[in-house]
């Protein structure tokens, strides 16, 4: 059996943004492919992937290490993203299906449940979902890769506070699926503006202290092994 490189890539991206490998440390092939239970082929395809992605960069004389990102470039991820979840909610008003409606205004039914229940780790899976859910209702596989790789780089980067008031933010989800259904892009547009904007603003860096570049530490692993999720996996 052959573990596909991509679920390889999924596992080590999950845990460079779980904090499992510090940034700058490095990332060899023997004991990502011992950790995953792998052999080294599918490792070394994940790391280019990776590398693409700008979660790894390649050092001489060090090899493969998980990326470093400075200040600004962690800021600037924020910015992205607030300029192309607005052009994904546009496209949505355009392209979605009934289904991508369907989970959206279930999405928002359950926030608003949530939210008025106070269960803040439920509104921060239902959110994560939520805006996926809209990406993928634009259509565009160009924009919908786009977006799910800053949220992988946002999630390693910030930790997020809970909005003061949940209920408000949920409202305002709802807003925009609104517009979606009634094909409205340029509110779609200007409500995701909005909505992205007050979110940034709950962002806070998980290392305020970030640098350029500095000295590689050595990598911090788990002891405990852990393989690569392989269902539905051919045999």
């Amino acid at each position: 059996m052959r573990i596909p490189a991509h679920s390889v890539c999924t596992a080590i991206r999950d845990d460079i943004v779980s904090g499992v490998y510090e940034r700058g440390s490095r990332l060899t092939e023997e004991l990502l492919a011992r950790r995953y239970g792998v052999s080294r082929v599918p490792v070394r395809e994940a790391l280019r992937t990776l590398e693409s992605e700008g979660f790894v960069v390649t050092r001489r004389h060090a090899g493969a290490c998980v990326a470093e990102l400075t200040v600004q470039e962690a800021a600037d991820l924020l910015e992205m993203r607030m300029l192309l979840e607005p052009l994904g909610a546009a496209r949505a008003a355009q392209r979605r299906t009934e289904a991508h409606l369907k989970v959206l205004r279930g999405l928002v039914r359950l926030g608003q449940e949530r939210a008025r229940r106070g269960e803040g780790e439920d509104l921060r899976s239902l959110g994560g979902w939520f805006h996926e859910t809209l990406a993928q209702a634009s259509g565009s596989p160009g924009l919908i890769a786009l977006l799910t790789q800053l949220r992988h780089k946002i999630a390693w980067m910030y930790a997020v506070e809970q909005p003061a008031r949940p209920v408000d933010s949920w409202a305002e989800r709802g807003a925009i699926v609104d517009a979606v259904a009634r094909g409205d892009a340029e509110r779609a547009r200007a409500l995701t503006a909005q909505h992205a904007e007050r979110a940034a603003g709950a962002h806070r860096l998980r290392r305020p202290d970030l640098p350029g570049r500095r000295t590689a530490p050595a990598p911090r692993v788990s002891t405990s092994q852990h393989g690569v999720n392989i269902a539905g996996v051919r045999h």
